[in-house]
């Protein structure tokens, strides 16, 4: 058994490329597979307003003040 990458043979990182060759393609099918799944359609009952209230300033004391 090779211990270091230094010492390691031919074979042994050939196995090494090929299995983050092959983690790679699984990470990324499961991203896409994620992706496509999801519902991002957005109609116009399901968008939600949501309006900005009173600016406020923040002082350096701390406390804030409304205008």
């Amino acid at each position: 058994m090779n211990h270091s990458i230094h010492s390691a043979d031919r074979g042994t990182h050939l196995k090494i490329v090929v299995v983050a060759l092959v983690a790679g393609i699984a990470v990324a099918a499961f991203g896409i597979a994620a992706r496509t799944n999801a519902d991002y359609s957005q109609t116009a009952q399901s968008t939600h307003v949501i309006k900005a209230g009173k600016p406020v300033v923040v002082t350096s004391a701390g406390t804030s003040e409304i205008r």
